[in-house]
Protein backbone atom coordinates (compact mmCIF):
# COMPACT_ATOMS: atom_id res chain seq x y z
CA UNK A 1 0.00 0.00 0.00
CA UNK A 2 2.69 2.41 0.57
CA UNK A 3 4.53 1.85 -1.97
CA UNK A 4 1.20 2.40 -4.13
CA UNK A 5 0.90 5.79 -2.46
CA UNK A 6 4.25 6.84 -3.53
CA UNK A 7 4.17 6.01 -6.82
CA UNK A 8 0.82 8.12 -7.24
CA UNK A 9 2.87 11.04 -5.04
CA UNK A 10 5.81 10.97 -7.68
CA UNK A 11 3.16 10.67 -10.58
CA UNK A 12 1.62 13.79 -9.23
CA UNK A 13 4.69 15.43 -8.68
CA UNK A 14 5.42 14.82 -12.51
CA UNK A 15 2.38 15.90 -13.89
CA UNK A 16 2.66 19.17 -12.04
CA UNK A 17 5.88 20.03 -12.80
CA UNK A 18 4.96 19.38 -16.73
CA UNK A 19 1.67 21.61 -16.07
CA UNK A 20 3.73 24.32 -14.16
CA UNK A 21 6.39 24.07 -17.30
CA UNK A 22 3.60 24.51 -20.45
CA UNK A 23 2.03 27.40 -18.33
CA UNK A 24 4.99 28.88 -17.43
CA UNK A 25 6.46 28.90 -20.84
CA UNK A 26 2.27 29.58 -22.42
CA UNK A 27 2.55 32.99 -20.29
CA UNK A 28 6.01 33.90 -21.47
CA UNK A 29 5.11 33.69 -24.99
CA UNK A 30 2.49 35.57 -24.73
CA UNK A 31 4.00 38.39 -23.09
CA UNK A 32 5.70 41.45 -24.97
CA UNK A 33 9.05 40.46 -23.14
CA UNK A 34 10.65 43.16 -24.92
CA UNK A 35 8.67 46.08 -23.69
CA UNK A 36 8.64 44.83 -20.25
CA UNK A 37 12.24 44.45 -20.20
CA UNK A 38 12.41 48.21 -21.78
CA UNK A 39 10.03 49.39 -18.88
CA UNK A 40 12.21 47.65 -15.98
CA UNK A 41 15.25 48.97 -16.97
CA UNK A 42 13.81 52.69 -17.60
CA UNK A 43 12.04 52.23 -13.93
CA UNK A 44 15.49 50.87 -13.02
CA UNK A 45 17.31 54.44 -14.93
CA UNK A 46 14.73 56.71 -13.56
CA UNK A 47 13.27 55.55 -10.13
CA UNK A 48 15.50 53.60 -8.03
CA UNK A 49 19.27 55.86 -7.98
CA UNK A 50 21.90 54.22 -6.16
CA UNK A 51 19.74 51.01 -5.43
CA UNK A 52 19.71 50.23 -9.14
CA UNK A 53 22.65 48.26 -9.61
CA UNK A 54 21.02 45.85 -6.33
CA UNK A 55 17.75 45.44 -8.25
CA UNK A 56 19.34 44.88 -11.66
CA UNK A 57 21.04 42.19 -10.00
CA UNK A 58 18.32 40.68 -8.00
CA UNK A 59 16.47 40.27 -10.77
CA UNK A 60 18.60 37.85 -12.53
CA UNK A 61 16.97 35.28 -9.94
CA UNK A 62 13.21 35.22 -11.89
CA UNK A 63 14.59 35.52 -14.51
CA UNK A 64 16.84 33.10 -14.76
CA UNK A 65 15.10 29.96 -12.76
CA UNK A 66 11.80 30.87 -15.33
CA UNK A 67 14.18 30.82 -18.05
CA UNK A 68 13.88 33.79 -19.87
CA UNK A 69 15.96 34.73 -22.18
CA UNK A 70 16.83 38.29 -21.01
CA UNK A 71 20.27 37.98 -19.99
CA UNK A 72 21.67 39.51 -22.51
CA UNK A 73 19.29 42.63 -22.59
CA UNK A 74 20.19 43.03 -18.52
CA UNK A 75 23.79 42.84 -19.43
CA UNK A 76 23.65 45.38 -21.93
CA UNK A 77 21.58 47.33 -19.47
CA UNK A 78 23.34 47.24 -16.51
CA UNK A 79 26.43 48.50 -19.29
CA UNK A 80 24.01 51.32 -20.01
CA UNK A 81 22.62 52.49 -16.99
CA UNK A 82 25.64 52.34 -14.49
CA UNK A 83 28.50 52.41 -16.80
CA UNK A 84 31.00 49.71 -17.11
CA UNK A 85 32.35 49.61 -13.48
CA UNK A 86 29.48 49.23 -11.69
CA UNK A 87 27.48 47.83 -14.85
CA UNK A 88 29.71 45.13 -15.29
CA UNK A 89 29.59 44.31 -11.20
CA UNK A 90 26.07 44.46 -11.18
CA UNK A 91 25.64 41.99 -14.60
CA UNK A 92 28.35 39.70 -12.72
CA UNK A 93 27.28 39.03 -9.53
CA UNK A 94 23.14 39.04 -10.75
CA UNK A 95 24.40 36.42 -13.48
CA UNK A 96 25.78 34.25 -10.94
CA UNK A 97 23.12 34.55 -8.34
CA UNK A 98 20.83 33.57 -10.99
CA UNK A 99 22.71 30.66 -12.26
CA UNK A 100 23.70 29.30 -8.56
CA UNK A 101 18.96 29.87 -7.82
CA UNK A 102 18.77 27.81 -10.56
CA UNK A 103 21.32 25.09 -10.02
CA UNK A 104 19.86 24.84 -6.05
CA UNK A 105 16.29 24.42 -7.90
CA UNK A 106 17.09 22.09 -10.16
CA UNK A 107 19.05 20.02 -7.56
CA UNK A 108 16.51 20.14 -4.91
CA UNK A 109 13.22 20.13 -6.25
CA UNK A 110 13.04 19.03 -10.09
CA UNK A 111 16.23 16.56 -9.86
CA UNK A 112 13.85 13.52 -10.36
CA UNK A 113 12.30 15.51 -13.46
CA UNK A 114 15.03 16.79 -15.17
CA UNK A 115 17.07 13.31 -14.81
CA UNK A 116 13.68 11.41 -16.23
CA UNK A 117 14.48 13.80 -19.20
CA UNK A 118 17.99 13.86 -19.84
CA UNK A 119 19.10 9.85 -18.93
CA UNK A 120 18.06 9.24 -22.31
CA UNK A 121 20.95 11.28 -24.24
CA UNK A 122 24.12 9.48 -24.44
CA UNK A 123 25.11 13.54 -24.74
CA UNK A 124 24.27 14.24 -21.40
CA UNK A 125 25.68 11.37 -19.73
CA UNK A 126 29.36 12.37 -21.52
CA UNK A 127 28.94 15.96 -20.02
CA UNK A 128 28.23 14.42 -16.62
CA UNK A 129 31.11 11.81 -16.65
CA UNK A 130 33.22 14.55 -18.13
CA UNK A 131 32.29 17.04 -15.33
CA UNK A 132 32.96 14.02 -12.55
CA UNK A 133 36.16 13.45 -14.06
CA UNK A 134 37.04 17.65 -14.24
CA UNK A 135 34.28 19.40 -12.67
CA UNK A 136 35.69 22.91 -12.59
CA UNK A 137 37.35 22.98 -15.98
CA UNK A 138 34.14 21.50 -17.44
CA UNK A 139 31.44 24.14 -15.96
CA UNK A 140 34.38 27.02 -16.69
CA UNK A 141 34.40 25.46 -20.09
CA UNK A 142 30.92 25.61 -20.96
CA UNK A 143 30.28 28.85 -19.60
CA UNK A 144 33.16 30.31 -21.21
CA UNK A 145 32.16 28.79 -24.75
CA UNK A 146 27.97 28.64 -24.28
CA UNK A 147 27.00 26.11 -26.42
CA UNK A 148 23.48 25.73 -24.99
CA UNK A 149 21.28 28.75 -23.64
CA UNK A 150 22.32 29.89 -20.45
CA UNK A 151 19.37 29.53 -18.37
CA UNK A 152 18.89 25.63 -19.66
CA UNK A 153 22.81 25.23 -18.87
CA UNK A 154 22.37 25.61 -15.72
CA UNK A 155 19.89 23.03 -15.03
CA UNK A 156 21.96 20.50 -16.78
CA UNK A 157 24.68 21.14 -14.48
CA UNK A 158 22.31 20.63 -11.48
CA UNK A 159 21.93 17.15 -12.42
CA UNK A 160 25.33 15.89 -12.34
CA UNK A 161 28.30 15.56 -9.98
CA UNK A 162 29.70 19.13 -9.89
CA UNK A 163 30.03 20.48 -6.31
CA UNK A 164 27.93 23.97 -5.63
CA UNK A 165 30.73 25.70 -4.80
CA UNK A 166 32.99 24.57 -7.39
CA UNK A 167 29.88 25.42 -9.78
CA UNK A 168 29.50 29.00 -8.47
CA UNK A 169 33.34 29.95 -8.84
CA UNK A 170 33.73 27.97 -12.24
CA UNK A 171 30.30 29.90 -13.61
CA UNK A 172 31.34 32.89 -12.54
CA UNK A 173 35.08 33.14 -14.02
CA UNK A 174 33.52 31.21 -17.17
CA UNK A 175 30.57 34.01 -17.68
CA UNK A 176 33.23 36.80 -17.13
CA UNK A 177 34.12 37.78 -20.46
CA UNK A 178 31.17 37.88 -21.97
CA UNK A 179 29.17 39.91 -19.32
CA UNK A 180 32.37 42.11 -19.48
CA UNK A 181 32.06 42.90 -23.16
CA UNK A 182 27.71 43.22 -22.99
CA UNK A 183 27.90 45.83 -20.39
CA UNK A 184 30.85 47.92 -22.64
CA UNK A 185 28.60 47.40 -25.65
CA UNK A 186 25.98 48.55 -23.08
CA UNK A 187 28.06 51.98 -22.47
CA UNK A 188 28.38 52.53 -26.00
CA UNK A 189 24.41 52.88 -26.08
CA UNK A 190 23.22 56.01 -26.75
CA UNK A 191 19.01 55.38 -25.97
CA UNK A 192 17.39 52.94 -23.93
CA UNK A 193 15.62 51.89 -26.81
CA UNK A 194 18.36 50.45 -28.71
CA UNK A 195 18.96 47.83 -25.41
CA UNK A 196 16.11 46.26 -26.85
CA UNK A 197 17.05 46.30 -30.45
CA UNK A 198 16.62 42.87 -32.33
CA UNK A 199 15.18 41.52 -29.59
CA UNK A 200 12.98 38.94 -31.79
CA UNK A 201 16.15 38.16 -33.27
CA UNK A 202 17.32 37.19 -29.96
CA UNK A 203 14.24 35.39 -29.13
CA UNK A 204 13.72 33.44 -32.10
CA UNK A 205 17.70 31.95 -31.97
CA UNK A 206 16.46 31.10 -28.52
CA UNK A 207 13.76 29.44 -29.43
CA UNK A 208 15.78 27.56 -31.87
CA UNK A 209 18.61 26.56 -28.92
CA UNK A 210 16.03 25.43 -27.03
Amino acid sequence: MADVFFTWVSAFRIVFSLLFLVATASVLLSLPIEKMVKGFLFWVKEDLGQWGPFVLALSYIPLTILVVPASILTQLGGGYLFGLSVGFMADSIGATLGATAAFILGRTIGKSYLISKLRNYPKFQAVANAIEISSFKMVFLLRLVPLLPFSLLNYLLSVTPVNLSVYVLASWLGMTPSIFGLAYIGTTIKDLSDVTHGWNEIYTIHQQLC
